[in-house]
């Protein structure tokens, strides 16, 4: 079928099926950012990735990285942190802040990352209408790491994840990991795979099978009503 153009105004989204092999999930380019059309894409498992500059890009990988909630990793380092319980977590307190320090250069970086500004006006958008949320990780009143993502169907899509001091980032996901057990999710989808994420327990399923969980729970139309501080 080859590469897709979205119309800006009507996006209809190719079955995932479509996706180019080389590079691999590029499914289709344009479209909107808007609340409907993103939320469409990610009940589809599609979702959007480009940099600024660029058109709108819709990926579909033909494999997925996901994390089971009860497959997360506790190092040694960070059951230290855990125990020392001397930080701090919240949720939804500083979803801009969040999401600046996740866009800022990370070491060795020359530029920003792939969240443009378009990027931070759509999800900032969802996070109104109560689909994106932050976990912060704060020491006193300083913010030191969290992460963000879309919680959709019982399922929550980590877009991405930031640490000021050691470990703060992998504290978010942990606590993230045991609230989404209790709300009845089912997993974390990661999207694309990276050894830092494996070593936290994540795992690598085909496009199909990761289809095959999003299919069981469309009915479920779950949202995640996450509270406001978590204790350790």
């Amino acid at each position: 079928m080859g590469l897709v153009y979205l119309d800006e105004n009507d996006p209809i989204f190719p079955d995932s099926c479509n996706a180019l092999n080389d590079p691999d999930g590029l499914l289709a380019f344009g479209g909107n950012l808007s609340p409907k059309t993103l939320l469409n894409a990610y009940k589809k498992g599609i979702f959007p990735w480009y940099q600024a500059g660029d058109p709108i890009m819709w990926w579909s990988p033909s494999t997925r990285c996901i994390l089971r909630l009860d497959k997360f990793h506790v190092s040694k380092s960070l059951g230290k942190l855990i125990r020392k319980n001397n930080h701090t977590i919240t949720v939804n307190k500083a979803f801009k802040e969040v999401l600046n320090s996740c866009s800022a250069p990370r070491d060795k970086q020359a530029g920003g990352t792939w969240i443009t500004s378009q990027m931070h006006e759509a999800y900032y958008e969802l996070h109104k209408l109560g689909y994106a949320h932050s976990l912060e990780v704060w020491s006193n009143s300083l913010l030191v790491g969290g992460l963000y993502g879309l919680a959709v169907n019982g399922i929550f899509s980590g877009e991405s994840m930031f640490s000021k001091i050691p470990n703060a980032s992998k504290l978010a996901l942990y606590v993230l990991c045991r609230q989404l057990r209790l709300a009845s999710f089912a997993l974390i989808d990661c999207q694309i795979q990276t050894n830092h994420l494996l070593r936290l327990g994540a795992e690598v399923i085909s496009r199909d099978a990761f289809l095959d969980i999003l299919g069981s729970r469309e009915e479920l139309c779950l949202k995640w009503k996450a509270p406001l501080e978590i204790i350790l």
